[in-house]
């Protein structure tokens, strides 16, 4: 079978919208040391629907602040730089997450955004667990793994049947599958999608290796962490399509974590209780 033309890919990755420029202006502010508040704030009120967001996410029980936050300032201070970052980046790629993807990943509308935010949230939980210095980074991480496959969608249903075939008669994982029968995956799609908007190479390796996690070479721990939150994502369910049928754990993440692999059933209990008493670690309540 002729293998999908890389050019083509790269046509529809190119028809995908840049960052708006107020995102990266907000972006290149809080990743600025030499930053201060009144720039960061200044940039955020020039945009309404950022602006009521942080307000919001100031003001909700999350934080459970006392005194009622009014002002873009006192959000900056009580949230810091980082979560406005992530707040940022998710309002800006909900859209590429939300449409439906039929025939080919099998996900129903919102279904990708939801299994986005659900591996997001794992990942900061991950972090946190095991005092990775950026949580808020391992959050726009888990978010954005799957970027690729609102491109690679199309490819994936026409192949469908064969990319089935070898996960039941070959035993191989959906991702391996993928890469043999189109030649490309959806995280190495969803990695020149990141290289388009200019982000960081630990974050464009995070989404094009987060199925092997051992290929990274700039931040291996933050791949892990995607890595094994993405599986817990889907071991639970969440929005889960066709690439559920066949998921392996690497052993390279848990060693690189410092982890075990029993740590996956607390992991599992602790997220799913602090889901289903809506204290999660999203930050868009």
């Amino acid at each position: 079978m002729e293998m999908i033309n890389l050019k083509d890919l790269a046509i529809k990755v190119e028809e995908i919208p840049i960052l708006p420029d107020r995102i990266n202006k907000i972006i290149e502010i809080t990743e600025n040391p030499d930053s201060d508040i009144k720039d960061l704030e200044d940039e955020i009120l020039k945009d309404q629907s950022i602006t009521s967001k942080i307000l919001k996410l100031a003001n909700s029980t999350y934080y459970g602040y006392a005194k009622r936050i009014c002002t873009i300032s006192e959000a900056i201070v009580l949230l810091g730089s980082q979560t406005i970052k992530s707040l940022v980046l998710t309002s800006a790629v909900s859209k590429l997450l939300i449409n439906e993807l039929p025939g080919g990943y099998h996900l129903g509308k919102y279904d990708l955004w939801n299994q986005s935010q659900s591996c997001a949230m794992i990942s900061k939980f991950i972090a946190l667990k095991i005092h990775y210095p950026s949580p808020e980074e391992a959050y726009i991480a888990g978010l954005l793994r799957d970027i690729g496959k609102p491109i690679l969608n199309f490819y994936v249903s026409q192949e469908y049947n064969s990319i089935l075939n070898k996960i039941e008669n070959e035993s191989k994982t959906f991702i391996q599958a993928e890469e043999e029968v189109l030649g490309f995956t959806h995280a190495q799609i969803g990695s020149m999608v990141a290289e388009k908007w200019n982000f960081p190479t630990p974050l464009v390796e995070s989404i094009q290796y987060h199925h092997s996690p051992e290929k990274a070479q700039s931040n291996q721990k933050l791949v892990s962490i995607v890595h094994i939150a993405d599986a817990v994502t889907m071991m639970m369910g969440i929005g889960l399509g066709s690439d559920g049928l066949s998921y392996n754990f690497s052993n390279f993440a848990f060693k690189t974590l410092g982890i075990e692999e029993d740590v996956i059933e607390e992991i599992l209990f602790e997220v799913t209780n602090r889901l289903e008493n809506n204290n999660d670690f999203s930050i868009l309540n």
